[in-house]
C-alpha cells in the first residue's frame, strides 16, 4: 500500500487542476501535453475519470500497473479510473486523449443497453478496416474541434460524437482483454463509487455506504484513502459538487430548486457547501462558467 500511495494521483496529468470549462469531458491531442513533459507520461492515476487515447500516427508504450505494451497507429485505449498507467510517446506521435467523467460515461453506456458496461480494466483497440479507421480519425477530429470551440449547440455535438465513438468501442470489445486480478480493496472502491454515482443526491452518510458494502466506516475509509487518497465523505461531497457545477451551468434551474434537487433541506446550507467547496457562491459560479460555456438544458 505504501508503494500505492507513491503514485500521482492527477485530474489532468501534470497538475491537481481542473481543466477550464464545465463540461464533463476534457479533449486534447496527444502533443499538447506531451510536448511539456518530453513525450513522457510517468505513472499516475485519475479518480472518477476515464480516459479514451487515440493514436492515429506514430509508435507508444503504456504501462498498465506493472506490465508494457506497445501501442500503434491504429489503436484506441480505455483506461478505467484508479487503474495506474503512463506512456512514452515517439516524438512524432500525434492523436488524442479524451478524459471523461464517470457520470457523463455511465450515461452513454446507459443510453446503449445493459450488456454495455464500462470495462473496469484497460482495453486495447485494433482498427482494422479503412472504413473505420477514418470514421474514428473523424470523430476524434472533429470532437476536439467543438471541444475548443463556442459555437452553437457544441454540448449536443460533443455528446454525439462521443456517443459515435463508445458505440464503436463497445461493439469492437477485444478479445484478448487483460487479465490483471483486481485486488478486494479495489473491487471495494469500484463498488463505493457505484453507489456514490446512484445515490449521490440522496445524503446518505458514509455509515451508510459502508453497511450497503458489508463494511465498517473506519474499514471504508482504509480503502478509500489508499486508492484515491481521501476519506469517503470527500468524495460523497466531490460527486454532489460535480452535479452542482453541472445543474448551475447546463439547466434553468433556480438556485434554490438545484439545491432541494439535490437533497439539502435549505437553500442557505447548499450556498454555504458549495462556497466552501469552491470559494465561490452558486451565482458567481454560474456568472462566471456563463463566459465559458454558452448553458444549454441537457439530459447528461
Amino acid at each position: 500500500m505504501n508503494q500505492e500511495k507513491r503514485i500521482p494521483i492527477f485530474k489532468l496529468y501534470g497538475g491537481q487542476e481542473e481543466w477550464p470549462t464545465p463540461d464533463l469531458v476534457h479533449c486534447e491531442t496527444i502533443a499538447s501535453r506531451s510536448t511539456l513533459h518530453n513525450w513522457h507520461i510517468r505513472a499516475h492515476k485519475h479518480i472518477g475519470l476515464y480516459q479514451i487515447l487515440y493514436l492515429s500516427q506514430g509508435h507508444a508504450i503504456v504501462q498498465l500497473d506493472e506490465k508494457q505494451c506497445p501501442l500503434s497507429a491504429g489503436q484506441i485505449i480505455e483506461i478505467p479510473q484508479a487503474f495506474t498507467h503512463g506512456f512514452r510517446f515517439d516524438h512524432d506521435c500525434t492523436g488524442f486523449v479524451m478524459t471523461i467523467a464517470y457520470p457523463l460515461l455511465t450515461q452513454l453506456s446507459h443510453n446503449l443497453d445493459d450488456r454495455s458496461g464500462l470495462p473496469v480494466l484497460p482495453q486495447i483497440h485494433h482498427i482494422r478496416q479503412q472504413d473505420d479507421q477514418d470514421l474514428l480519425h473523424r470523430a476524434f477530429t472533429c470532437l476536439n474541434t467543438e471541444y475548443t470551440s463556442q459555437v452553437d449547440y457544441r454540448n449536443v455535438q460533443i455528446e454525439a460524437l462521443l456517443t459515435l465513438i463508445f458505440v464503436w468501442l463497445r461493439r469492437n470489445q477485444p478479445r484478448n482483454r487483460p487479465t490483471t486480478p483486481r485486488t478486494r480493496s479495489h473491487m471495494h472502491f469500484e463498488r463505493f463509487s457505484g453507489l456514490i454515482e446512484t445515490h449521490h443526491t440522496s445524503r446518505h452518510d458514509v455509515a451508510y455506504y459502508a453497511a450497503e458494502l458489508g463494511l465498517s466506516p473506519a474499514h471504508l475509509n482504509v480503502v478509500t484513502r489508499g486508492h484515491s487518497g481521501k476519506s469517503p465523505l470527500e468524495l460523497i461531497h466531490e460527486r454532489l459538487l460535480l452535479e452542482a457545477r453541472r445543474s448551475l451551468v447546463y439547466t434553468t434551474m433556480t438556485i434554490s430548486e438545484i439545491s432541494y434537487e439535490l437533497g439539502f433541506s435549505d437553500p442557505a446550507y447548499f450556498t454555504r457547501f458549495f462556497k466552501k467547496m469552491t470559494s465561490l457562491s452558486p451565482k458567481a459560479f454560474r456568472q462566471h462558467a456563463g463566459t465559458l460555456v454558452t448553458p444549454f438544458i441537457s439530459g447528461i
